[in-house]
């Protein structure tokens, strides 16, 4: 069996692999809810959906660094791997162990690619299409409730000391605009550019993300005192992760929007 990974990276199988390592969270719980729990031998400290997932799965590293003897003695059949939450030269020294498949996610689009690429590798297509079908439909009906919602001038912070953003060329940045939400940063030249509190200015509202860094309410109430826009906590698992948590994601941001009703 000869498959693809999403950087065109030509894999060969002899059938569909069955010990199975992520390295990627939310492909971590897209993998469990393909009903292949059972065949997960190795993920990552940050792997933490379905809770109770690391009592019985080993944990390898997290996702830039890896222990590479603890996941040879794992003997897996696959790698599971993103082009951005894992590093080229981990990518590389793993394929010395298995072949190792590499997600590269931009759009949404690219999320419904990758679900259907390993529902594919795995002998879960039907499941897979499921779950895509799911997320199409909660977009679809999120899209209806947008349609008289007018775009807002929006920054999206994932890191403090120093402040980072979202910029373009991003999925949390294809999210944003699905939300109607017009990143002012969209257009730097750093896919997470350094940004300081006077660059924010410009922002109507002020997402601060509960991951990477985990923000608090101190940090709304540092921002607020000196800009004019507004300032609001959010699950950042809701922007970031494009697996099947996605069929809950727009249910979040509609009661995101309700909230934005009473504050605009």
């Amino acid at each position: 069996m000869r498959v693809r990974d999403q950087l065109h990276r030509e894999l060969l199988f002899t059938e569909a692999p069955k010990r199975i390592i992520s390295l990627v969270p939310s492909q971590t719980e897209l993998l469990v809810d393909l009903q292949l729990k059972d065949q997960l031998v190795g993920i990552t400290k940050f792997c933490v959906h379905p809770k109770t997932l690391r009592d019985s799965v080993a944990i390898v590293g997290g996702t830039k660094q890896v222990h590479f003897d603890k996941i040879r003695s794992l003997s897996p059949d696959i790698i599971i791997c993103n082009k951005e939450e894992n590093t080229r030269d981990m990518v590389h020294e793993l394929n010395d162990i298995a072949p190792v498949w590499v997600s590269d996610i931009v759009t949404l689009e690219d999320s419904y690619d990758m679900i259907n690429a390993l529902g594919l590798l795995f002998d879960r297509s039907e499941r897979a299409s499921e779950i895509t079908r799911k997320i199409n439909e909660e977009q679809d009906k999120f899209s209806k409730f947008l349609q008289h919602v007018e775009f807002k001038k929006v920054a999206y912070l994932i890191w403090k000391n120093p402040y980072m953003a979202v910029g373009g060329s991003t999925f949390i940045n294809s999210l944003l605009s699905i939300n109607k939400f017009q990143n002012i940063f969209m257009k730097a030249e750093s896919r997470y550019p350094e940004i300081t509190v006077e660059d924010l200015h410009d922002a109507e509202l002020i997402l601060l993300s509960s991951e990477p860094f985990p923000f608090k309410q101190s940090d709304v109430i540092e921002l607020k005192k000196t800009l004019p826009g507004e300032v609001l906590l959010v699950d950042g698992e809701y922007f970031s992760w494009y697996g099947s948590r996605l069929r809950n994601a727009f249910q979040y941001f509609k009661k995101l929007h309700w909230l934005f009703i009473t504050i605009f």
